[in-house]
């Protein structure tokens, strides 16, 4: 359940948990400003910068985002990308959410934006992108010194918030400021409200200079610090092995190779930071091997425990979720559409008490009446995911390559990579892309391997990677006619029941045909394509078999088109178009099902890197790994948890 408010008769939110205001009885935006903001010499000391790390202990209302969010769009000086991360064990609830940064009609359109993505905050880290990805808020929910530990982000400027000492001691214990520190740098500028003699005197055992300021009325006094030790810090443990240092202006220059999804994800990523890119595919169009498929599903997995992939997915799916919405035209495009994953197998997928907090935001029991559409048996276990849909990865990938700074070039097939010669290749500066005949493509100081099923070929076979064939059955109907059902559905295989065909560059303008799909098969160490007439025959009659028990209305909406095809032997009669269409590609996985992301060895191989093995999940995790990748190489707060990101390291294999 959401943090419950009190309302005091002024407007101010009250919490019964501490027994305290939220902010000052004089209104928390003159607070956020002055204390703050001001406090930390903002935003003139974000000047120029390419990025701007702020951390907070104590989200609340995010009323010191919001401001720091609208200070850094006024600033025609503001550095490119702005980091907020803040800490929250108790959030509210998006409703209270509004009410209370809504009141202040300045900030209400920042206000709305934040709503619309405030759900689903289960504990752990949660990524929320503003401004096209170039203002971005991490949240910690749990307990600010056990998340500060684990994330280490490194911070520019820190916000000490939260309840009174008196009323919220562990806020403000020795170990979590301890927790604060050990994630500044040398001057970085600290604020706060409070001047508790037992926060000043920790602050100053932490290594920080600490002096009085004059207060926001009603307070005579705040509190100002900078973080400047007399002793050489520590080595700060990395939460991933070799976590690269923010690369330099002059040094942000990459070639990325592979066009589809996990290479536009990660070169769409680099290029909003500033970096220019080059992506080389083989191919004469992007999005030519396994990310072209017509259209696929992206969802959250689910878990009796919770485990990996099920924390994953859900970071997966909250970035799909955004970028989606950015880039690509709904209904057109891709879908929000909700997914219904038939459990084929009887068991309920979910924690036993996960409907009773934040994770019913993003998957529930599925209601009657998607059951119903879906002519589900009354006995059938099924979830229903909220936050899920449908998106065509063609338009996708197109749409991150039109990233401003994003080159790509085809017909390019890269061979092999080598050091600039004369080079030693453990402390190359530059990576150099050759063709089969050994003439240079291109060349840069990074360069990310994300090639699906052609990586291991560069990676010199370094890694036990699987080629694993996918076979999808798909077919297309006319625009006005009813689609076999109204949404897609998962489970044993998958069935996307209506998706655009065709691309409108109108966004007024429907498209005249539409598409279904089902699939797909999974078929490990097959490479051959295109799949032979008996492979494509079984693929159809296994996805055929398979969707009358994941959807039955789709099934019978699909009856006649697949029943006349199988008895023909799939042969269309007297040279008509096929009903069924067929479509093969060949993905790559990792021993664990896992992507890979991350450097290939940083000791031997300095600069180069791995984005790859996306398996069948690239539409859910693909642009997550993308911000991943980038995380590690500029220097930047990790966008998932770091137990999370450490199951997707490089390092691992």
């Amino acid at each position: 359940m959401s943090e419950p408010i009190d309302w005091l008769p002024d407007g101010t939110p009250y919490s019964p948990r501490f027994g305290d205001r939220y902010h000052s009885e004089n209104g928390g935006l003159d607070q956020a400003r002055r204390v703050f903001l001001q406090g930390c010499g903002l935003p003139a000391a974000w000047a120029a910068q390419p990025q701007w790390r702020v951390l907070e202990t104590g989200f609340g209302f995010g009323l010191n985002f919001l401001v720091t969010w609208s200070a850094w769009r006024a600033d025609p000086h503001r550095p490119r990308l702005l980091h907020f991360i803040s800490t929250e064990a108790w959030p509210v609830s998006a409703a209270d959410l509004l009410r209370a940064t809504t009141a202040h009609p300045e900030l209400a359109p920042l206000a709305e934006q934040l709503h619309a993505q405030w759900w689903g905050l289960l504990p752990g880290v949660h990524r929320l992108a503003f401004e096209d990805g170039r203002v971005l808020l991490t949240l910690y929910v749990g307990d600010a010194q056990e998340m500060l530990r684990q994330q280490a982000p490194t911070a520019d400027s820190v916000y000490l918030d939260g309840f009174s000492p008196s009323v919220n001691p562990d806020i403000w214990s020795a170990h979590t400021l301890k927790a604060v520190a050990r994630c500044c740098r040398r001057g970085t500028q600290l604020a706060t409200w409070t001047i508790a003699r037992a926060v000043r005197d920790a602050l100053a055992e932490c290594g920080f200079e600490v002096q009085r300021v004059p207060g926001v009325p009603p307070k005579r006094d705040n509190l100002h610090a900078t973080y400047n030790p007399r002793w050489e810090p520590r080595a700060r443990t990395a939460t991933l092995p070799d976590v690269a240092p923010q690369a330099s202006a002059q040094q942000q220059h990459c070639v990325v190779i592979g066009g589809g999804l996990a290479g536009a994800a990660a070169a769409a990523s680099l290029a909003r930071r500033g970096w220019h890119v080059q992506v080389l595919d083989e191919a004469n169009e992007p999005a030519a091997g396994a990310s072209g498929l017509p259209a696929g599903v992206f969802a959250p997995h689910v878990s009796p425990d919770d485990a990996v992939l099920s924390r994953l997915s859900r970071s997966g799916v909250r970035t799909t979720l955004q970028q989606a919405s950015q880039r690509l035209q709904a209904g057109q495009d891709w879908g929000p559409t909700g997914v219904l994953e038939h459990r084929t197998d009887g068991t309920p997928g979910l924690p036993a008490d996960w409907h009773a907090g934040p994770g019913a935001d993003w998957t529930i029991p599925a209601p009657e009446s998607a059951r119903e559409q879906a002519g589900l048996p009354p006995d059938a276990v099924a979830c229903w995911h909220t936050r899920a849909g449908w998106i065509r990865p063609p338009q996708l990938v197109r749409a991150l390559l039109r990233e401003p700074g994003v080159t790509w070039r085809g017909q390019c097939a890269v061979a092999s990579l080598r050091p600039l010669p004369g080079a030693d290749a453990a402390a190359s500066t530059e990576w150099q892309a050759l063709d089969a005949q050994g003439q240079v493509l291109a060349q840069a100081p990074v360069v990310v391997i994300a090639a699906g099923a052609g990586s291991p070929t560069l990676l010199a076979e370094r890694w036990p990677l699987q080629p694993v064939r996918g076979q999808v059955s798909w077919g297309r109907y006319a625009a006005h006619l009813p689609p076999p059902a109204p949404f897609p559905a998962n489970g044993h295989g998958n069935v996307v029941p209506s998706f655009g065909v065709g691309q409108t560059h109108n966004p007024a303008e429907q498209p005249t045909e539409r598409g279904w799909i089902m699939g797909s098969t999974f078929e490990r160490n097959v490479t051959e394509l295109p799949a032979s007439a008996p492979d494509q025959l079984a693929a159809h009659q296994g996805q055929w078999n398979k969707l009358q028990t994941l959807m039955p209305t789709a099934a019978r909406a699909l009856a006649p088109r697949f029943e006349a095809w199988l008895a023909a032997a799939g042969e269309p009669a007297d040279g008509a178009a096929a009903p069924v269409e067929h479509w093969a590609a060949v993905r790559c996985t990792a021993p664990d099902r896992l992507p890979i992301v991350g450097p290939v060895d940083s000791s031997t191989l300095p600069g180069l890197w791995v984005c790859t093995a996306m398996g069948a999940r690239g539409l859910t995790l693909a642009l997550l790994c993308g911000e991943l990748l980038v995380a590690r190489l500029n220097g930047e707060p990790l966008p998932l948890d770091a137990k999370l990101a450490r199951a997707l390291a490089s390092e691992r294999m």
